[in-house]
């Protein structure tokens, strides 16, 4: 049978509630924030080679142009990636000390049970919008950024063995291929270890 919990712990816990729902609405903003930066730059990049290959046709300048721009979005989609995994790792804790949080409540106020989605403690990340599984990793932010890093690393290999090897089409697109699946590999695979650490870390 468990105590009543005090005034001062029910102000602590409703106080801690609200926090960390403002915390995770604050990862979600800089999460959103920082893809649409990288994104903007992205496009940005794009017209500018457009342009370049418009005034300058396919030539020094625009494989110049290239060289410096494609693997500078690139540089920035991987930096980008890793602070926005960061945010969703931040997200998931939240996450868990909110759900663990819930279950306080359920706990000294069961007459609850018949208002509120009240489910085992193992389930309520995905009540929260976090599901898991492989296909999960590609539709979040991280994954979102992931996959557009890893075609911009891609592009630039592609780039640079045209150059190399007398404009070979099939060595540019070979070589290009073998970058953007590998980056996007490593990067998802990275993810998904940073995922299964932190669960391990927080018994989930």
């Amino acid at each position: 049978m468990t105590s009543e919990p005090t005034a001062a712990s029910v102000s602590f816990i409703t106080t801690e509630h609200f926090t960390l729902q403002g915390e995770r609405s604050q990862t979600v903003s800089e999460a959103t924030g920082r893809a649409s930066m990288f994104l903007a730059a992205v496009s940005g990049g794009l017209v500018a080679l457009g342009l370049m290959a418009t005034a300058a046709k396919i030539g020094t300048a625009f494989y110049a142009l290239a060289l410096t721009v494609l693997p500078t979005l690139a540089f920035v989609g991987l930096v980008t990636f890793d602070r926005v995994l960061q945010t969703r790792m931040e997200d998931l804790i939240d996450a868990l000390r909110i759900a663990r949080l819930r279950r306080f409540y359920f706990d000294h106020a069961p007459e609850l049970d018949a208002y509120l989605l009240n489910v085992p403690y193992e389930g309520r990340l995905r009540v929260q919008g976090l599901p898991e599984g492989p296909w999960q990793h590609f539709v979040t932010i991280a994954g979102m950024i992931a996959v557009v890093t890893s075609v911009l690393a891609g592009a630039a290999v592609a780039v640079l063995v045209a150059v190399v090897s007398d404009h070979s089409l099939a060595g540019a697109l070979v070589a290009g291929g073998l970058v953007a699946v590998a980056g996007l590999g490593a990067m998802m695979r990275y993810q998904s270890v940073v995922w299964i650490d932190l669960r391990k870390r927080y018994d989930v």
